[in-house]
C-alpha cells in the first residue's frame, strides 16, 4: 500500500459500503486478495513492529478510498474482505468515538453472553478506550492471532449491535427515523459479526484467502 496519497478524502461512515470502483471484476478481485495476502505477510515479517503501526495510523491520517478501491468488492468472507471490515470498523469509531461508546455500553448491559468480554473493552468503557480497542485489534490482526483477533472484531459487533438495536427502541416512538438508523447500523453490525466469525474460523482451518 502506498505512503503517500493527494487529498484524502474522509467520508461518513454510512457513506463507505457506497464506494464503487469501474475495474474489471476478475482484476479487480486479483488485485483485492494479492495486496491483502502482501500487506498481512509484510507486516508479520516486520519484528519492529513499524509496518503495522503505519498500517493502524493509515485511514485516520489518508481517509479510506484508497483501502476501498482495493478491498470493498471482496467477498466479505475473504482476507481482504475481513480487513476491509476491520478498516471500517476504525474509522466508525474514530468518526463518532462518543455514540460508539454510548451504544457500546448499552449493548453490554443488555446483552448476556461473554461477547463483552471477549471483545477486551474496559467496563465501562470511555471513547478513548474504544478508539484503543480497535487499535488493538487491528494489531493482533498484523502481529498476533489472526483469528483471536477477528474473534475480538465480531464480538465487539455483537455488543454493538445489541446496543444499536436497544437504543432504537427507545427512540421508536419519539423519533422513528432516528430508531431506523440505528436498526440499520445494528444490521449491518450483526452481518459484519458472522462474516468476521466466518473469516475466522476459515483463517484457522487455513482456508481464508
Amino acid at each position: 500500500m502506498p505512503e503517500q496519497f493527494h487529498r484524502p478524502v474522509r467520508r461518513p461512515p454510512t457513506a463507505f459500503d457506497n464506494i464503487v470502483g469501474d475495474a474489471d471484476p476478475a482484476e479487480q478481485s486479483r488485485v483485492a486478495h494479492a495486496t491483502a495476502s502482501a500487506l498481512l505477510e509484510r507486516a508479520r515479517s516486520d519484528e519492529s513492529g513499524a509496518v503495522t503501526e503505519r498500517l493502524l495510523a493509515f485511514a485516520s491520517e489518508h481517509g479510506i478510498d484508497e483501502i476501498a478501491e482495493l478491498w470493498s468488492h471482496a467477498p466479505a468472507r475473504s482476507l481482504p474482505g475481513a480487513l476491509w471490515r476491520l478498516y471500517l470498523l476504525q474509522i466508525a469509531i474514530r468518526s463518532d468515538a462518543q455514540l460508539t461508546a454510548l451504544l457500546y455500553e448499552r449493548g453490554r448491559v443488555e446483552l448476556h453472553t461473554a461477547d463483552a468480554a471477549i471483545a477486551g473493552a474496559p467496563a465501562p468503557a470511555e471513547p478513548g478506550e474504544l478508539v484503543d480497542l480497535v487499535d488493538a485489534i487491528l494489531r493482533g490482526v498484523f502481529r498476533g492471532d489472526f483469528s483471536v483477533a477477528l474473534e475480538r472484531a465480531a464480538a465487539y459487533c455483537r455488543v454493538q449491535a445489541s446496543g444499536a438495536t436497544h437504543t432504537a427502541d427507545d427512540y421508536e416512538q419519539t423519533e422513528p427515523q432516528r430508531a431506523s438508523e440505528l436498526t440499520r447500523r445494528a444490521l449491518r453490525l450483526s452481518t459484519y459479526a458472522e462474516d468476521l466469525s466466518a473469516s475466522a474460523a476459515s483463517w484457522r482451518r487455513g482456508m481464508l484467502t
